[in-house]
């Protein structure tokens, strides 16, 4: 019903997939090297992190199942062969599930059949929720939930009535 009442003048677009493609397989690539740097972390060579364009050139030695490529000091002790591919299919496991929770997430909040213009379950607990109906209910109701009349207003009722 609200698609049919509102228009959306920005067309679709090549730039913006092409970029969420590129920022997936930026994380997938560095997936790589996160494992690698978690298996010789687990295997006694410490952290090993490695400049960019060590990145860019020792990935596919990496992948074939070599841990200290790219490593300008090599520790003597790097993760063997298994250690590391099972690390890496780790990372790459923890990365893809949190693009597929992102994503989700972004289709069920900007997806195409999202109401736009509603309030949030938070904003209409401000407006009409229960904590605020408990706060106003000596205005809604006074023969209910009057305020209680303070002492000088008592005694104010109080010597009204003995005048009379």
């Amino acid at each position: 019903m609200q698609q049919s009442r509102r228009s959306n003048p920005y067309p679709y677009t090549w730039e913006i997939p092409l970029a969420m493609f590129l920022a997936v397989v930026l994380l997938l690539f560095l997936g790589v090297h996160l494992g690698r740097a978690v298996a010789n972390f687990w295997a006694g060579a410490g952290l090993t992190v490695l400049s960019g364009q060590e990145m860019l050139t020792s990935w596919v030695s990496v992948l074939k199942g070599d841990a200290g490529a790219g490593l300008s000091p090599r520790p003597d002790k790097v993760a063997g062969t298994t250690a590391l591919r099972t690390w890496i299919i780790v990372s790459e496991a923890c990365i893809i599930a949190g693009l597929i929770w992102a994503a989700r997430v972004s289709w069920v909040h900007w997806g195409p059949g999202t109401v736009r213009g509603v309030a949030t379950n938070d904003e209409v607990e401000q407006v009409v929720g229960r904590a605020r109906l408990h706060k106003q209910a000596h205005v809604i109701r006074p023969d209910l939930y009057a305020k209680k009349p303070n002492v000088i207003h008592k005694l104010a009722t109080q010597l009204k009535g003995d005048q009379r």
